[in-house]
């Protein structure tokens, strides 16, 4: 007998066989597996309605207004009241919504606005799901790579990959970076506030970049990318904030570079880039003597079954669709990986002429590193 949530698969009272090989499947693990894969596939398809609500404004329509019924959703949205009708069922079947059956609303939980609703939250987490439409958009283009070996740069992705990559890390950088991060390193704190010369490397959107700019005004900021339309974006985002001691440029992390720099950073990228030891040759060039390099990456244990579980699934799944490709589109690939861990970063820092190297901070997410010369 096979349950699911509660619900049976009679199998007749007989045995369990598998229909590829003579083995008897213990039904007791078959039904965990299943009970999972059905979990997953509601979690799969509900993160498409993930991003529709949030570009439409359901959920913070929700949180704004209270318990809300389809018809009261679609007035205050102007999005079409039989659509929302099965949207908030779905989202409500998932979790991600609380159902009122007694008035037939809808609501977020204090937990669950944090997480859908709240711009300004450390955990909100729907910009994963717009990171989770080029993967699946950019299917075909790895099973190709996965028979040929060959890379995926990070440019040739879809689009929605670049947006969502800002909407993801976002909260955790805007609360941590200049409040944790930074303060954890020797003396970097009180050299950006007196003024320093600092460069963003793999910055991306920039969102980095322009926290770190707002935070010390007295220090020179210089965010650097190979892609180019995020520099672009980039550039037009500080249009908007008016800094003037920032600036951006597209260039080759590997490759060199001028310095002059008194702190250089680099945010969830080190891994993504071919030859990591070469770029940490090029970084402590570009500092200046006692300069100070930060680097965030993904939270990751040195040994793989220390890294069986969520959060491990979540960074191995998108190191194979996108890291590992990004890597090895590049010369010199060695395509660490998302998952890499401590020991391999150290070693590849190391490799570039770095004698010091120490975790300073970590989150359930990231670990912070400081390298000097």
């Amino acid at each position: 007998m096979l349950s699911v949530e509660g619900r049976s698969f009679s199998e007749g009272g007989k045995s369990l066989k598998s229909t590829t090989m003579e083995t008897t499947v213990n039904e007791d693990k078959l039904n965990q597996l299943l009970g999972k894969m059905v979990g997953d596939l509601g979690a799969a398809v509900n993160g498409a309605l993930v991003i529709i609500g949030d570009k439409l404004g359901l959920y913070r329509a929700l949180h704004k207004n209270g318990p809300m019924n389809s018809q009261a959703l679609a007035d205050e949205t102007g999005a079409s009241e039989r659509y929302l009708r099965e949207w908030l069922s779905a989202q409500a079947a998932q979790g991600y919504l609380q159902y009122h059956p007694e008035e037939e609303t809808f609501s977020l939980s204090p937990e669950q606005a944090m997480v859908f609703a709240d711009s300004e939250s450390p955990v909100i987490m729907t910009g994963g799901f717009y990171a989770i439409s080029s993967v699946y958009n950019d299917e075909p283009r790895i099973t190709k790579a996965f028979q040929s070996g060959e890379g995926l740069s990070w440019g040739d992705h879809c689009n929605c990959l670049f947006c969502g990559t800002e909407k993801f890390f976002r909260p955790s950088y805007k609360h941590h970076l200049t409040q944790d991060w930074i303060p954890s390193l020797d003396g970097v704190d009180e050299k950006l506030k007196r003024g320093a010369k600092v460069a963003d490397i793999g910055c991306g959107h920039a969102v980095s970049t322009l926290l770190m700019a707002q935070a010390y005004p007295n220090s020179e900021f210089v965010g650097i990318d190979l892609h180019a339309p995020s520099i672009e974006h980039a550039r037009k985002a500080n249009e908007k904030l008016g800094l003037p001691n920032v600036s951006f440029e597209v260039a080759d992390a590997s490759q060199p570079h001028k310095g002059g720099f008194d702190f250089i950073t680099s945010f969830d990228c080190l891994h993504d880039m071919g030859d990591p030891a070469a770029v940490a040759g090029q970084v402590k060039h570009m500092l200046n003597p006692g300069g100070t390099w930060m680097i965030v990456e993904p939270f990751a244990n040195d040994k793989l079954e220390d890294n069986l579980n969520p959060v491990g699934s979540t960074y191995y799944g998108f190191s194979t669709m996108i890291c590992v490709p990004s890597s090895l589109s590049q010369p010199n690939a060695k395509a660490l990986g998302a998952q890499a861990g401590e020991a391999r970063i150290r070693s590849e820092v190391k490799a570039g002429g770095f004698s010091h190297f120490r975790r300073a901070a970590e989150t359930p997410f990231n670990l912070i590193y400081e390298a000097k010369a």
